[in-house]
């Protein structure tokens, strides 16, 4: 078939060799060329108007930095390692991520804008609602520009991204994680969040959204295990036996022709209980008739029911190969041939993995497997369906049941964030877990769980801007109430529900003091206990790239200790923790008797003049140089 689009391409192209002969200019000539050049960019994938962001403009005059806040701080146990809020523009955020995470994060979790046409999402400081035309093109702009970061963050041997959309994004996003990640094993899994489901106007009603599986490298989801609603039809008490499928292929691409290879004999002995031999597959033009029987047997062809010629589901090695297992089961005689099943390999595992026993073999050599054992351990279908996932229960009435009040719109189910990355963390108890489009917090409390259940060390680093809900800003515009000012930063989103949300999980308590009441589903851990975690809360902020009355090392240096502390899932307290930034920080805690017996961890800025026995010192303790990378290139730029 002619490609339309090529031809099209190539007369365009034509006529401007043409004007080029007539025009041939410098200015001409060059506009003539961006022009080729773009008529022969790819054409295949999503095409869309890119557009820029505030933030963009700003990091090209300024630096992103962090700075704490010294009043949003929980320990519950210094020995354990930090988890971070960072309030900001993600975009801003990954900025300075990607320089102390860079390769080391090992599952990124985002629940990013759904783009409904609502007025549920900025883009430069402007909702962005269904009459924007432009509203499709700023999603991808906003995402791809945070994805292509994330991608710097991910671990390239073993890791993996988490995305959730619903039906109004989910095709370009398909595309645009298909485009960016071309070497990543992409999924996509449809969960049930709400069995009542939600009206459409005169559409069926959604009661499920989509979570996009991108693994890297190694990475599978890991088979656990798990409770019963898992088993697939949460619906059904039927005791769950082994598929066996069918040997001769059927639906598509069932015939010889398609695949000869798979067209090769079967020596069935003449009482159908075993297969004698398997023979070799017969060339396309061979007529199967040229192959004659054993002594004592019968062959047996992939013969469709019309009697045309179709083919086997797998090839003559790996056939021969499950017959020796036991995989392979004979049924009864037919007119064209035998009816004959097998275990695929993923019903194979669960034999191996000891899911089902064998308790027999049957006359032709086949298994015969018990019921499912108890501790079972498998890995879920791409339909999820289970009551825990349900976001009106186990998210919004959890989320109000923590803060006393509803102050978030559609938070996730708790279980649904916890169970989507526990299959990739579950064997990583030092698993590092991001979310930079945080919302309420749900990330932060999913990790916590998963260590309390399992004793691990994992962390988590949510990012999440302090916007306010479109009512709330029209309100506070009609009362004369500027953003920035402490009503309405402490009516953002970071400050009024994803760090509240966490210190009342961590502690066991609601908003108001009172004892969080019962257990977390499908298990005897008790709300109130709360968790053993520690959080620090930051704050992205800015200094000009290239300041007239102040050296910019001089600026960087007072937030290096943040990029540290974020960097090691540490608290730089300067006793067990040290950082050093010039000769009087050597003086006060290195050469202080009572400190340099407690420190365990000691970074030293790389410009300080140190002696023979300074250094002799700092070597003592296993000292480290303060990473090159943190601000490195941009004191290049700037000539220091």
């Amino acid at each position: 078939m002619a490609n339309l689009s090529k031809i099209k391409r190539d007369k365009m192209i034509a006529f401007l060799e043409e004007l080029k002969k007539t025009h041939a200019d410098d200015d001409s000539i060059r506009a003539f060329n961006e022009i080729e050049n773009h008529l022969r960019e790819k054409k295949y994938g999503l095409i869309w108007e890119e557009h820029s962001e505030e933030v963009d403009e700003l990091l090209e005059e300024n630096i992103p930095i962090l700075t704490a806040d010294p009043e949003r701080r929980l320990c519950k146990d210094e020995t354990l390692p930090w988890n971070f809020i960072i309030e900001g523009d993600n975009l801003q955020a990954l900025y300075l991520l990607e320089k102390t995470h860079k390769g080391k994060v090992d599952c990124i979790y985002i629940d990013p804008p759904y783009n409904t046409g609502a007025r549920d999402w900025k883009y430069n400081n402007d909702y962005v609602d269904g009459n924007d035309v432009y509203r499709h093109s700023k999603w991808l702009s906003m995402m791809k520009n945070r994805l292509l970061l994330a991608k710097n963050l991910l671990n390239p041997n073993d890791s993996v991204l988490i995305v959730t959309i619903d039906e109004k994004e989910y095709l370009r996003l398909g595309c645009l994680l298909e485009e960016m990640f071309p070497t990543a094993k992409i999924q996509m899994v449809s969960s049930v969040i709400n069995h009542a489901g939600v009206t459409i106007g005169d559409s069926f009603s959604r009661s499920n959204e989509f979570v996009f599986f991108v693994k890297f490298g190694n990475a599978a989801p890991a088979a656990l295990s798990l409770t019963s609603e898992w088993r697939g039809n949460t619906k059904s008490d039927k005791k769950e036996k082994l598929v066996w499928n069918q040997l001769m292929r059927s639906g598509t691409g069932v015939r010889r022709v398609d695949r000869p290879n798979m067209f090769y004999p079967l020596f069935v002995n003449n009482e159908g209980t075993k297969i004698v031999s398997v023979g070799e597959a017969i060339p396309l033009g061979v007529s199967r008739e040229t192959v004659l029987p054993l002594e004592g047997t019968r062959v047996i062809w992939p013969i469709r029911s019309n009697g045309e010629e179709g083919r086997w589901r797998i090839g003559r090695e790996n056939l021969m190969d499950i017959c020796e297992k036991g995989y392979v089961r004979l049924g009864s005689f037919t007119k064209t041939g035998m009816a004959i099943t097998y275990l695929a390999s993923g019903e194979q595992e669960k034999v191996e993995s000891g899911i089902f026993p064998i308790i027999g073999h049957r006359e032709d050599g086949s298994i015969i497997e018990g019921e499912m054992t108890e501790d079972r351990k498998f890995i879920p279908g791409s339909q999820w369906d289970l009551p825990s996932h349900n976001a009106t229960y186990q998210g919004s009435q959890l989320l109000k049941k923590i803060l006393g009040e509803s102050r978030f719109s559609f938070p996730k189910s708790l279980y649904a964030v916890h169970d989507a990355i526990r299959f990739f963390v579950v064997n990583k108890p030092n698993a590092v877990v991001i979310d930079f489009f945080a919302g309420s917090g749900t990330t932060l409390q999913a990790v916590n769980l998963l260590n309390k259940e399992d004793g691990g060390n994992r962390t988590c680093i949510m990012v999440t801007n302090n916007e306010i809900s479109a009512e709330e800003e029209k309100e506070f515009e009609k009362r004369g109430v500027k953003k920035g000012t402490a009503e309405w930063e402490e009516k953002g989103i970071a400050k009024y529900v994803t760090w509240p949300r966490t210190v009342c999980s961590i502690n066991g308590v609601d908003l108001n003091g009172n004892t969080i009441k019962g257990n977390y589903l499908g298990s005897d851990i008790p709300m109130a206990d709360g968790f053993k975690s520690n959080v620090k809360y930051f704050k992205c902020s800015w200094t000009p790239r290239k300041p007239e009355d102040y050296l910019l090392s001089n600026a960087l240096c007072l937030h290096i200790k943040e990029m540290i502390e974020l960097q090691n899932a540490i608290e730089v307290d300067n006793v067990k923790n040290v950082l050093i930034l010039n000769k009087g920080d050597f003086k006060d805690i290195v050469e202080n008797p009572d400190i340099y017996e407690k420190i365990e961890n000691i970074w030293v800025n790389q410009n300080i003049i140190l002696n023979a026995e300074e250094l002799k010192l700092l070597e003592a303790k296993g000292f480290k140089y303060i990473p090159r990378e943190f601000f490195g290139q941009e004191l290049r730029e700037a000539a220091e």
